[in-house]
């Protein structure tokens, strides 16, 4: 019996329905809808060698619908990866079993980034599209691959999409190619009731290459996804589809979206299909033939493999470095002389200079960083003198402009940083976090480590007032599972809190910079990177310390003038830095009990959220900090109106005695 390119959909529509009902949870109906457009471009067009996961070179399969992940596991079941097994699958959605609700990159081979908020994975991939184009152009054709999603009328309809539609077409990306589930059903119903856009039109004037075409044509998918691989431009193909295709009463309803078919349907679908076959199994010719199209590819890698050992050692050696994330010999003792510099020749910046004056150093040592702002350039200082701009003509460059797209940026960051080669790094200001947060979430979820440079950290910012100035985002940053925030202090801290957000393999990492200049608080050399504690006593206190304060950036200097007055009022004081509490807080206990004291009184003082500094001042502790908006007006005036000063933490100890 000839197996046909139907037999071979209907294996995923069989897998996907049998899993979300064995787990009574789930979505049916993308995974069966879009099961022929998956079974065209995973036999015929997708590289990929399953036995070789991470090969440099694979085509990257990204779907954006995270919800239908029941396609990407059949897909990966079917193609010969060593995971998931049947039994995984079986477990859909079940604790410690790695086929999750939504895909989670790390859990299975193939899975190339978590999604599942909706238009995210859309916009990181352009992150992947456009790192293909740095790599290209930096080693030639050794690097030449497609990125393909799969995305439906909910990542659409994101705000993200615009951003990631007008970015990809902008820097004509042209080996991205999209593949929209356009079934015309969202959870509410029809998409009628709630979008009207022409998704076709609005795709061709950000200059897609775009086509439309019967989802369930394998001919017509064939023909769609080879045109888009001949054109230069990004391309999207709308597939007509049927939501839950096979379903006989539910499909093409929203009651097929998310939830299980039942028992009852499953057995009329069963029927529909011509799939007599008992749940969870794939009869074995089936299966043979998914597993020769899942090795089809395996001598083009084999292939690919003898060219990339042909190269010179030192583009190997550095590409695989970079692969390993690990970062050049020399970069320890640069760090390390440029701090001793600060400190022989100390100087008074905000922090958003400093971090300038440290990518100096970084950027010309590590050739794999990638800049980038979100249209605020000069005001984030993330450009260096050695950083051209990456350009539609011209990918050599390594500076991202990448427009007032906050959000768009952060996702591009995280596709740059997943494609394996690159360490991203992208600023605005503090206080769009914010518009960030979605996009740091992920790369706090998938342990990646991108690096957003946010600056203007606080009222310090001054009349642009407060839609401008940041109060309770330090603190609901720190939440954040595996991010790690930074506050430095002056240029010394900013200089070593690049060196552990850069050495830092396993998450991303938030600069949080200063508009206003510091004054120099560290003003010994020391080799040991003190950031990479979290917190460190920066002044100890003459005699048997009555007061601690613990602080964090701008206010580390008020810290230090509020000690000069208590030590000459006869009241021993020192003084906590405090740069990161994430990493702080992973310190041994001992550790932890050492910096934070036993003094009579502590108090901290930070520029924010006073919610949370509890923890380390304890309840009976002074907290110096924001419970407001903020307000228009010069940065020293602001500081007095709130009560953020060297001589509010003097009268409040005092007052405390």
């Amino acid at each position: 019996m000839t197996i046909s390119q139907t037999d071979m959909a209907n294996a995923i529509r069989a897998l996907s329905m049998d899993a979300v009902q064995a787990a009574n949870s789930g979505h049916p109906g993308m995974p069966m809808g879009m099961a022929d457009v998956a079974t065209v471009l995973f036999t015929k067009h997708l590289r990929y060698d399953p036995t070789w996961p991470e090969w440099p070179n694979r085509d990257r399969f990204i779907l954006s619908a995270g919800h239908g992940s029941m396609l990407l596991y059949s897909l990966l079941h079917l193609t010969g990866y060593e995971n998931p097994t049947m039994d995984d699958i079986k477990n859909f959605r079940q604790l410690h079993h790695p086929c999750a609700g939504h895909p989670e990159f790390g859990e299975l081979p193939g899975i190339e980034m978590t999604t599942g908020p909706l238009g995210q994975g859309l916009a990181s991939s352009v992150g992947f599209a456009l790192a293909e184009r740095l790599s290209q152009a930096r080693m030639g054709d050794i690097i030449d691959h497609h990125t393909y999603v799969i995305c439906g009328d909910g990542c659409l309809m994101e705000g993200i999409s615009h951003e990631a539609i007008s970015m990809a077409g902008h820097w004509q990306l042209g080996k991205m190619i999209v593949l929209w589930d356009d079934n015309k059903i969202c959870i509410d119903g029809s998409t009628s009731a709630t979008v009207s856009d022409d998704q076709m039109a609005r795709f061709t004037a950000s200059g897609w290459h775009v086509q439309a075409i019967n989802g369930h044509d394998m001919t017509e998918i064939d023909a769609a996804i080879e045109a888009a691989k001949n054109d230069d431009r990004p391309s999207m193909i709308a597939c007509r589809t049927t939501i839950g295709y096979g379903a006989p009463t539910k499909q093409g309803t929203s009651g097929v979206h998310g939830a299980p078919l039942g028992d009852t349907e499953i057995a009329a679908a069963r029927k529909m299909l011509n799939w007599p076959h008992a749940p969870f199994v794939i009869p074995e010719d089936i299966l043979a033939v998914w597993r020769d199209a899942g090795s089809r590819s395996k001598g083009l890698a084999e292939k690919w493999k003898t060219a990339f050992d042909g190269l010179d050692e030192a583009i190997k050696a550095d590409f695989t470095r970079r692969l390993n994330k690990d970062l050049p010999a020399n970069f320890d003792a640069a760090i390390e002389a440029f701090k001793k510099d600060l400190v022989e020749n100390p100087v008074k910046v905000a922090t958003r200079k400093a971090s300038e004056m440290a990518l100096g150093i970084i950027n010309p040592i590590l050739q794999e960083t990638i800049g980038g702002s979100a249209d605020l350039t000069g005001s984030n200082n993330t450009k260096t003198k050695d950083q051209d701009p990456i350009t539609a003509d011209d990918f050599s460059g390594r500076y991202m402009y990448y427009g007032v797209r906050e959000f768009g940026m952060s996702a591009v960051m995280n596709g740059l940083a997943l494609h394996g080669e690159y360490i991203p790094y992208g600023g605005t200001f503090m206080v769009f976090t914010d518009y960030c947060r979605s996009a740091i979430r992920l790369s706090a979820l998938m342990g990646q480590r991108v690096i957003y440079v946010m600056t203007h950290d606080s009222i310090g910012l001054g009349e642009d007032g407060p839609t401008h100035q940041p109060v309770e985002h330090l603190m609901s940053l720190r939440v954040m599972p595996n991010l790690a925030t930074y506050r430095p202090a002056d240029a010394v801290e900013t200089a070593e809190a690049w060196a552990c957000a850069l050495q830092d393999k396993t998450r991303p990492s938030v600069l949080a910079l200063t508009r206003q200049g510091l004054e120099p608080v560290r003003l010994t050399h020391s080799r040991e990177n003190l950031v990479a504690k979290g917190g460190y006593e920066l002044r100890p206190a003459d005699g048997s310390a009555k007061v601690t304060i613990i602080a964090t950036g701008s206010e580390v200097e008020l810290a230090v003038k509020a000690r000069e007055t208590l030590q000459e009022g006869g009241i021993p004081t020192r003084v906590v830095s405090m740069p990161c509490t994430d990493i702080f807080d992973e310190q041994s206990e001992d550790y932890k009990a050492e910096i934070l004291g036993d003094a009579a009184i502590n108090v901290s003082i930070e520029a924010g959220s006073t919610f949370g500094w509890e923890r380390y001042v304890g309840r009976d502790g002074i907290i110096i900090g924001m419970n407001s908006f903020g307000a228009s007006a010069p940065a020293n005036e602001l500081y007095e109106n709130f009560g953020i000063t060297a001589e509010a933490i003097v009268t409040a100890v005092k007052n405390k005695l």
